[in-house]
């Protein structure tokens, strides 16, 4: 099906990042998967590409590129290439905790780490999630207790992507335990504070490549300067913020059905059963049939987001939607092509084993699915 949503220069970009990718991301991904994280190394050539929070200004370091289908590009071609691991952390990386710091931060903080997070000398992560508030935001615990020059930090994240080589972790934490949603706000902490220490990565279902894992803050001192934005209005930049977190979920589990189902088309063609291919069975064609169309509505679907997200028009029921109902489809497609693999597919060293066990995750994290219904619900209501 032929797509409009991107310009001639947007195309060659995308070749680019594809060629990158072949080059400097597939040949390492099966390593990094065992040693549960990406490389350094990795996060300076992605950063040497210019592929590193493209949006942020020339006068940081940065390309100043604003169109957000040149950060969609780069997320759709690692997601069709089935590097999950990559396919979360770098763009989580550009797309979502750079801007927090690009929106929000003190002029301070912007030159001190836009920087390095642009040349990939410093790795980026976003800390909501706890022990006992996953999706439910308004009630983590962990505290800032303002005590003159500084916050005193207190409390646990988990399911932390980029935790473990995170060098910069823009926080929420509560400032007024008393006021509920109105009483969050974001700090930027830095690793190399004392008291601040970080779990080993766990090992995950699937996501092998990325690493995500437990950080913890005992009494780190955290300086004023580090305040992103105003104190109390964490949780409304959060929710700002969140429809183009949920938009990259989306991209990705497009992007990743597209390439589940394009290596499972050759594999049914190259396998035989019964003396021909398994590509020739009603069953296999129909499932293909099937398939094919439920990936190229949900093509159409997240091109039109992204255009809205490019022209700022994306809401968040619209985002919710899209996150919702394309990793779903991810998942669905992930299964019926590991069926159509046969025993093969429950072989982790196929593609589609890797493809089975990342999807699952999507439905969970950046919003679980059913918080996105609740969502959608609202807006349908209201």
């Amino acid at each position: 099906m032929e797509r409009n949503i991107y310009n001639d220069e947007q195309k060659l970009f995308a070749q680019s990042v594809k060629d990158f990718i072949i080059k400097e991301i597939q040949p390492h991904n099966a390593k990094w998967e065992k040693e549960q994280m990406v490389s350094r190394e990795s996060w300076l050539k992605f950063g040497e590409a210019g592929y590193l929070c493209m949006q942020i200004d020339e006068q940081y370091g940065g390309l100043g590129i604003k169109d957000f289908r040149y950060n969609a590009i780069i997320a759709e071609e690692l997601g069709r290439a089935g590097l999950a691991g990559p396919a979360v952390g770098y763009p989580l990386h550009s797309d979502i905790v750079a801007p927090y710091i690009d929106h929000y931060g003190t002029e301070a903080a912007k030159m001190k780490w836009l920087p390095k997070m642009i040349s990939g000398e410093a790795v980026g992560a976003i800390a909501m999630t706890e022990p006992g508030a996953g999706s439910d935001l308004q009630n983590i615990k962990a505290t800032a207790v303002d005590k003159g020059d500084y916050y005193l930090v207190n409390g646990s994240k988990t399911f932390i992507t980029n935790g473990y080589l995170s060098n910069i972790v823009v926080t929420a934490v509560k400032t007024d335990p008393t006021k509920g949603a109105k009483g969050t706000s974001l700090v930027l902490i830095d690793s190399g504070m004392k008291g601040f220490s970080k779990g080993r990565p766990f090992e995950k279902i699937g996501l092998h490549a990325q690493d995500t894992c437990e950080l913890f803050f005992e009494n780190v001192e955290v300086p004023k300067e580090n305040l992103i934005g105003k104190e109390g209005e964490g949780f409304k930049y959060m929710m700002t913020e969140l429809s183009q977190e949920r938009l990259l979920v989306s991209i990705s589990a497009i992007a990743a059905a597209e390439g589940s189902l394009a290596r499972t088309v050759q594999y049914t063609k190259e396998r035989n059963a019964f003396g021909k291919s398994i590509s020739e069975f009603q069953n296999t064609r129909f499932k293909l049939a099937e398939l094919a169309t439920e990936v190229a509505i949900g093509r159409t679907f997240c091109d039109r987001c992204v255009e809205l997200h490019s022209e700022k028009k994306l809401d968040q029921a619209t985002a919710s939607m899209a996150k919702y109902w394309l990793t779903d489809l991810q998942g669905k497609v992930a299964d019926e092509c590991l069926q159509l693999h046969g025993g093969y597919g429950y072989i982790w060293e196929y593609a589609i084993a890797r493809a089975w066990a990342d999807a699952r995750v999507q439905r969970i994290y950046a919003g679980t699915n059913e918080i996105m219904k609740e969502l959608i619900a609202r807006n349908v209501l209201k």
